[in-house]
């Protein structure tokens, strides 16, 4: 078998100067179309749960497309499993499953025809049966598709991309729609199909579920990538928050310094404070011992480490204000 030009990569997905432009490729600048991937570069390695995440419009979409073989770069270059997924489709779709944000299914089909329709266009495809046991469907067989929830669909879009069972699974926004038990326990089958050795390239909204489930992840912003690495590294550079309400008639001002708290930052918002750390069991304690060394109950008491969410928004918001500066400037 003759095989891709890095079909011995030790990545399951190589992404290099990727580019994707809609519109026009070429002609006056106002007639160029534009630019949803703007020289994206990440890696995922075989068996990792990596999340791609973005601000709305950041193109996750646009990008995961071309990954997943839908359309060809604008520029650069993409590997799935050593293979350029959109001039060498044959030989990589059998090993992938993607599970899109809507399925479109057939809605007089019941569960497990529509899942029979789609085994006779995989190879290798699990029994109907198996598949609709691994994401709680099997009691849902004879339903037709119309007449599922909106979480049901989700988990028979789930049935769908691991019919194959793939080596490589992309998966759009999977819990949308979804209780708390069923993210949850979508969330365990995402692990055990990881701890099996699939890799899985996973977007979500759900800054939760990301932190819950991947290894590495990369912000994407306008286009661009504007943060990549482990989860707990991105985590790690945004400081820890202590909160507590001051009973009266204390304010902040009789609180002991910040160096004295080991905290880098103070808000107020009447009574109640809020100390930014970057040492979490230092700052309590200091705070601690000064409510008893004063004989104070401090109300509200709650202290929390840094989170995926909160490192996002910094990101976010850095952004806009580097580009709302740079627009003003100009």
């Amino acid at each position: 078998m003759e095989l891709g030009d890095s079909a011995l990569s030790d990545s399951a997905i190589d992404v290099t100067e990727l580019r994707r432009r809609y519109g026009r490729p070429s002609g006056p600048s106002s007639a160029q179309g534009y630019e949803a991937v703007r020289g994206v570069s990440f890696s995922v390695e075989h068996g990792e749960l990596f999340a791609l995440l973005g601000t709305n419009g950041a193109g996750k979409t646009s990008t995961v497309e071309l990954l997943e073989g839908l359309a060809a770069p604008t520029g650069g270059r993409v590997r799935v499993l050593g293979r350029d997924p959109y001039r060498e489709r044959a030989e990589v779709r059998p090993r992938i499953g993607v599970m899109l944000q809507e399925g479109g299914f057939p809605s007089e089909l019941t569960v497990s025809e529509t899942v029979r329709l789609w085994a006779g266009c995989t190879s290798g495809a699990r029994p109907v049966g198996e598949a609709l046991e691994l994401v709680g469907l099997e009691r849902r067989r004879n339903v037709r598709v119309k007449m599922l929830s909106g979480g049901e669909r989700r988990r028979l879009d789930l049935a769908l991309a691991l019919l194959g069972r793939p080596d490589v699974l992309f998966l759009d926004e999977p819990t949308t729609g979804l209780d708390a038990e069923g993210r949850r326990e979508t969330w365990e089958l995402v692990r055990s199909l990881r701890d099996q050795g699939t890799t899985v390239l996973l977007t979500t909204h759900y800054l939760e579920e990301a932190e819950a489930l991947a290894e590495r992840l990369a912000i994407m912003h306008e286009g661009r990538i504007a943060a990549s690495g482990r989860v707990a590294d991105i985590v790690a550079e945004r400081p820890s928050q202590l909160s507590f309400a001051l009973p009266a008639p204390l304010s902040a001002a009789d609180l002991p310094s910040l160096a004295q708290l080991g905290a880098a930052e103070r808000e107020t918002d009447g009574r109640t404070v809020r100390l930014r750390t970057r040492d979490l069991q230092r700052t309590a304690t200091e705070v601690l011992v000064w409510a008893r060394d004063k004989g104070l109950e401090l109300g509200g008491l709650d202290a929390r480490s840094a989170s995926l969410e909160e490192a996002f928004l910094h990101i976010a918001q850095g952004l806009e204000k580097t580009e709302t500066a740079e627009g003003n400037a100009r």
